[in-house]
């Protein structure tokens, strides 16, 4: 136990364990925002406890993985080549999470636009979303982004401890946030379209790093935080107005 607390007496630990911590909570987000959307679907009673057993499913599974730390490493040789391109079961992973996360950011967007359609799913049968089907679709991107964020983490340190504090850190914030953002994403419909643009981004970058495109992650949530700076700026806009009609509503009778 002693040897797990020994990184605190080296400075350069603490660095570490900062700069990991920032980098865990900045990957939960892609995790929150899908978590967040997938339960809001459910009905109100049923969404919160929805939203802890995703994160909590989160937690175990990227704990899972740090325990098989020394297997997690092997999961980026190569394993086959196709078309002049070492292909690693990380690659693949990141493949099929990032095709089944445009899959259902797309279907999602579909349905957001098309009101009359999102009331029959693709056989034509009425669409039910069921809690067990919310919670395995959760736990599928849980273990794409939990896949991701181990490997990040093992490239940024070699003391599980530090790693493991970080994990725990990370989705701790995100527990904390989940019922916010949910309320939020809820009460705001522009937001929906917005989370569901990202998560199409995010699939996106998934798919590029499968295929070996690196793409450096401060392009993508820089362009996050630039989008949502924008539809800040166009709901405060909207409550503006909303404040201006209702003001100027009295003195027209």
């Amino acid at each position: 136990m002693a040897d797990w607390f020994s990184f605190m007496n080296d400075p350069a630990a603490w660095v570490a364990l900062a700069t990991l911590l920032v980098m865990e909570i900045v990957l939960g987000i892609d995790n929150l925002i899908f978590i967040s959307i997938l339960s809001n679907k459910l009905p109100e009673g049923q969404r919160e406890r929805a939203r802890r057993i995703g994160i909590l499913l989160a937690l175990v599974l990227r704990l899972g993985l740090l325990s098989l730390v020394s297997f997690i490493v092997q999961l980026t040789e190569p394993v086959f080549s196709a078309f002049g391109q070492d292909f690693s079961w990380r690659d693949i992973i990141l493949l099929v999470g990032g095709l089944f996360l445009v899959w259902k950011a797309t279907k999602e967007i579909h349905h957001t636009v098309d009101v009359e359609d999102s009331k029959d799913n693709m056989i034509g049968k009425a669409a039910t979303v069921t809690f067990s089907g919310v919670i395995v679709q959760i736990l599928l991107l849980d273990l794409v982004f939990s896949v991701d964020s181990i490997i990040t983490a093992v490239g940024m340190t070699d003391h599980v401890p530090i790693m493991v504090i970080a994990v725990v850190g990370a989705v701790t914030v995100m527990l904390l946030a989940a019922n916010p953002l949910s309320r939020f994403i809820g009460n705001n419909p522009t937001i929906v379209m917005l989370a569901l643009s990202f998560l199409l981004m995010i699939g996106m970058t998934l798919i590029a790093e499968g295929l070996g495109f690196h793409v450096p992650k401060g392009y993508i949530y820089a362009a996050m935080a630039f989008s949502g700076l924008v539809e800040a700026l166009n709901m405060l806009a909207r409550r503006a107005r909303q404040r201006k009609n209702a003001a100027g509503a009295p003195a027209a009778h």
